[in-house]
């Protein structure tokens, strides 16, 4: 029997989050109460294929933004270089990025905000873990945790 072979989708799905991990920063948009737009970069970090967080002080544009509506943007470029193509005379970029629309919510569940803590951390300090338990015990109960949740597949783009 052969293996089952991920559809095209399920690849440029993976292929998308693939670029969301690598990006030091996502940009996420949000629409400010007066209708506006607001985007900004932060550390996200991705549990699962629908799942993204992000830690925050409990009040501040984002967080008036995010209770007038929950709906957000994402976009990542995981790579980025500018490009002569000798052979076409043209100036380009080559990159690769990505794109997503989620949900978000406050993360009230003491573990549940551990565990996004933990994932941060190891994302961004992993060589610095052996503090995470003291940092836990001083900071948990005044840091905010917003949990994205997907609500559509991200789609990915690339020029190489």
């Amino acid at each position: 029997m052969k293996p089952m072979r991920k559809s095209s989708r399920q690849q440029d799905c993976a292929w998308a989050l693939e670029v969301f991990d690598r990006a030091p920063y996502v940009t996420v948009s949000m629409c400010r109460p007066g209708g506006t737009p607001y985007g900004l970069p932060l550390s996200l970090v991705r549990k699962d294929e629908t799942t993204f967080y992000f830690h925050c002080a409990d009040e501040g544009e984002k967080i008036d933004c995010l209770k007038h509506s929950p709906v957000v943007s994402l976009s990542a470029v995981s790579r980025c270089t500018p490009v002569f193509e000798e052979e076409k005379k043209n100036f380009t970029e080559h990159y690769r990025s990505a794109i997503a629309i989620g949900r978000c919510e406050w993360v009230e569940d003491r573990a549940e905000k551990i565990e996004a803590l933990r994932l941060l951390c190891e994302r961004f300090l992993p060589k610095q873990m052996e503090h995470f338990e003291d940092a836990i015990a001083r900071s948990l109960d005044r840091t905010t945790i917003i949990k994205i949740t997907l609500t559509e597949p991200p789609v990915g783009k690339c020029k190489q």
